[in-house]
């Protein structure tokens, strides 16, 4: 159905359907980055590269001239002069981690142009649905905003008063960017798909917004985790019980800085924060229990069995990455979950939205 001026007023499924794909897969190029992420962050490499070239970068070292010139650039930065320098890192151990910091970079160079591109394609041909120009041009931004905090993330780890590492806030505003990105582009998917059988775009509910915000907060303490490498801080052993359920063999860690007050250390302190993020869990998983069950009350089987099954993984993952010291799959696979439960609860908070929801996201 299009209006008089040629463009579309709910759009027709020809118009939509390449517009879903799109989306479907530009959140899933989202995913991959957030693990690639994972891996940057677990194998320091975030401040392998010291400059912030957004066109030029996307060349790497070509000969052993650019070799050298970027690794006397990463010896002036603390983690360096404090960590590596002493370690005796050599050239080929930091071409290891500057590959997975460009590749990195790239993915999110490449994500851009996914965008971008394809939206500058729909608008020039007069497709985009009445009203979804805003949204698209939302995501638009906030893919922009997710480049400028990686570098502002980096930049915090390369002054000279630096300490070895990014500041854990500017990494998780990094990381919940990406993925508020991720629930805004298949929270649009799903609404399109709306639009294809000509039903409205949905509101989200009240108990949607306190599962999503319930959620959200768990990622922030995961992200801060990980900033922090707060992960370590519980012990380690296969299946030994004083590093999970218990840290360091007691249920509340010892050693937190109150000094700051409860604020300053639910931020900041490693243990405190572990501690958090530990049980604030269970908090999410209760409420999406309770989600998961309203939706099999209308016959979404799928969605609570997919709302379950990430959860599910999340919290083995989670106690397995403890035990095993933070392995590096594990970590990796335990915040590519976390991306994928995102997804998983957008679906389901979607579909709690609609008069009479249907699987929306199967199929293109």
């Amino acid at each position: 159905m299009k209006v008089t001026d040629g463009r579309p007023l709910i759009g027709t499924t020809d118009d939509i359907t390449p517009m879903i794909r799109w989306l479907q897969i530009v959140a899933a190029l989202v995913v991959l980055i957030v693990a690639v992420g994972g891996i940057t962050r677990l194998t320091e490499s975030g401040l392998s590269i010291t400059q912030w070239k957004p066109i030029t970068g996307a060349i790497p070292p070509l000969n052993d001239a650019q070799w050298q010139a970027e690794f006397a650039d990463y010896k002036k930065i603390p983690q360096y002069l404090d960590i590596n320098g002493p370690a005796g890192m050599t050239l080929a151990q930091y071409k290891f981690i500057y590959f997975w910091e460009w590749v990195h970079r790239l993915l999110a160079r490449l994500i851009g142009l996914a965008f971008a591109l394809p939206l500058a394609w729909f608008w020039y041909k007069r497709t985009i649905p009445l009203g979804y120009k805003p949204r698209l041009l939302a995501l638009l931004a906030l893919g922009g905003l997710q480049g400028a905090l990686g570098w502002w993330m980096v930049s915090s780890g390369l002054t000279p008063e630096a300490a070895d590492r990014v500041s854990h806030f500017r990494l998780a505003a990094h990381l919940l960017v990406a993925l508020t990105t991720l629930g805004g582009l298949v929270w649009t998917a799903l609404d399109l798909k709306n639009l294809r059988v000509g039903e409205p775009p949905v509101h989200i509910t009240g108990f949607g917004i306190v599962t999503l915000a319930v959620l959200a907060f768990q990622l922030l303490m995961g992200a801060m985790v990980a900033g922090m490498r707060a992960g370590y801080v519980a012990g380690a052993g296969w299946f030994s019980l004083d590093a999970w359920p218990l840290m360091q063999g007691r249920f509340f860690p010892e050693g937190v800085d109150w000094a700051g007050g409860f604020i300053h250390a639910l931020f900041n302190d490693p243990y405190l924060t572990h501690f958090v993020h530990r049980w604030w869990a269970w908090v999410v998983v209760t409420i999406l229990v309770v989600m998961a069950r309203r939706l099999r009350d209308r016959r979404q089987r799928i969605i609570s069995v997919a709302i379950h099954t990430a959860f599910g993984t999340q919290v083995i993952l989670g106690i397995f990455t403890v035990w095993s010291g933070v392995a590096l799959w594990l970590a990796v696979a335990h915040q590519l979950c976390g991306a994928l439960l995102v997804v998983a609860t957008v679906w389901g908070a979607h579909a709690l939205g609609r008069r009479d929801p249907v699987n929306l996201l199967s199929g293109p």
